[in-house]
């Protein structure tokens, strides 16, 4: 035989050998496991007051107590130094002298016998006296007011001027609150918008803001000289988006969202067009996009959310021509509401003053991007409706109307009117829709009135609140 055979079978005989050792020894080792401490007690969130002791002592099991080691970190990105943020103990005792923001933290527990360490991650809320309530802006005697509602239903008005030292602009129209929904609804701004102006709110101690932008007019990389709000809508990215001065105006989103530019106005969305006051916004998923009204050429007009708002016009495809034409109306808008991102009402006035139902939907987020007349018919009550009448869309595709003191329900597709339960002293002069659905809220006189419109309920008054100062305008809550 060669030698090389040889060496060949050799070889193949001491890794059979090796292979059948290990096969046997299978399973004969002890593995000697460190012994893990156990923690308990430990809360995935904690909400703590601003300025007040945050205590958290978790149990820890296992070990000795005496190879215990604790170590916390919170995680603040507004400061470069990670030891401002670190504790020694086995609890968490501090005074919490943070923002009401939320923070990463982590517990480091170090088995100091043989230096394993084990992270336990968890979250802090930071909160004040603001960060549950709502609020409600007002006009007293042509004043603007502000004031606070905490859970327990105390008002506590004019926040603003014992706040602030100063009194807000003229004319409310809305009061907004801002979160960014791509960050898990990270709360931004409250913004108030008056006719000619608005006011920037911190969330957290409703101060005016003084680095970002504290006025409507500073939210402006190149302010006009004059300001007229048609109407402005919260963008799901915690920016308002709307019609000023005629032209449609985007905050922008192309920075991190605690940037002080962020939600800034830039220029309008170019074109030569001039729009009334009142539009829609529609949001399915992230896409984005509005129907406003070109009210010198009287015609629905199509815009959608890019890096900024674009001004498409009349860049899509009708449907049919039978009900009405949307790019020849020939009518001036009055309101307009949608229900569920799909069927849209608008009510429209001609030169002789009759006011007429439009209704269409418009598949601006689709492609092709399509307009559908359905039908064009004379408002059944004329008289209720006017540029500053009270109205909202449900879900379950009822139109909610205020005319005078009353509240009526309004079946847009049999036509039919019915008057709540609810009647009031004053003239109602608010309407808003509770996150369920299952409560319409309504402003008249001094009060805000609950009132239940769940299936089979008829609008009956379920809860109240005094002491607005003045009239209900607009109202928004953090819960």
């Amino acid at each position: 035989m060669k030698p090389f055979k040889i060496y060949a079978i050799t070889c193949i005989a001491i890794m059979m050998s090796c292979l059948a050792s290990c096969y046997k020894d299978k399973g004969n080792y002890d593995i000697d496991m460190p012994l893990e401490p156990q923690v308990t007690g430990l809360d995935t969130l904690y909400h703590a007051v601003v300025g007040d002791s945050l205590i958290i002592e978790p149990k820890i099991t296992g070990i000795p107590s005496e190879h215990i080691q604790c170590t916390w970190r919170i995680a603040v990105p507004e400061e470069l130094s990670p030891e401002h943020n670190r504790y020694e103990g086995n609890s968490l005792r501090i005074p919490f002298g943070l923002q009401a923001k939320r923070y990463r933290a982590r517990l480091t527990v170090t088995n100091t016998q043989n230096g394993m360490k084990y992270f336990h991650t968890f979250y802090i809320q930071g909160v004040t006296e603001f960060s549950v309530g709502s609020l409600v802006l007002s006009q007293d005697g042509g004043v603007t007011k502000l004031s606070f509602i905490k859970p327990d239903g105390t008002v506590q008005p004019n926040i603003y001027e014992a706040i602030n030292n100063e009194h807000l602009p003229n004319d409310p129209l809305h009061i907004h609150y801002l979160r960014n929904m791509n960050t898990g609804g990270l709360p931004l701004a409250y913004w108030i918008i008056t006719k000619h102006g608005g006011v920037r709110l911190n969330v957290n101690d409703l101060q005016k803001e003084q680095i970002k932008p504290g006025t409507l007019q500073e939210n402006f990389f190149l302010p006009p000289a004059n300001i007229e709000v048609g109407s402005l809508k919260n963008h799901r990215q915690g920016v308002l988006m709307g019609i000023i001065n005629h032209k449609f105006y985007g905050g922008t989103t192309s920075t991190w969202d605690q940037n002080d530019n962020y939600g800034m106005f830039g220029a309008y969305a170019p074109g030569n067009y001039t729009l009334a006051p009142q539009f829609i916004l529609t949001t399915i998923g992230s896409n984005v996009s509005m129907i406003a009204y070109e009210k010198e050429r009287r015609q629905f007009v199509r815009l959608e959310v890019q890096l900024g708002p674009v001004y498409f016009g009349t860049q899509y495809s009708v449907d049919n021509t039978d009900a009405f034409d949307p790019q020849d109306v020939g009518l001036d808008l009055i309101q307009i509401v949608q229900i569920n991102s799909a069927d849209t009402y608008a009510y429209m006035q001609d030169a002789e003053g009759q006011l007429f139902e439009l209704k269409f939907t418009a598949a601006f987020n689709a492609n092709p991007f399509t307009f559908r007349p359905m039908h064009k018919r004379l408002f059944a009550r004329q008289e209720w409706m006017h540029a500053d009448t009270k109205l909202l869309a449900t879900q379950t595709g009822y139109i909610y109307i205020a005319a005078e003191n009353k509240i009526y329900r309004y079946n847009p597709l049999n036509e039919q009117i019915l008057e709540l339960e609810a009647t009031f002293s004053n003239p109602v002069t608010m309407l808003k829709l509770d996150d369920d659905q299952n409560t319409l809220i309504a402003g008249s006189g001094n009060s805000i009135y609950n009132l239940d419109i769940r299936t089979g309920r008829n609008g009956n008054i379920t809860g109240k609140i005094d002491g607005i100062p003045g009239q209900p305008i607009d109202m928004v809550w953090r819960r």
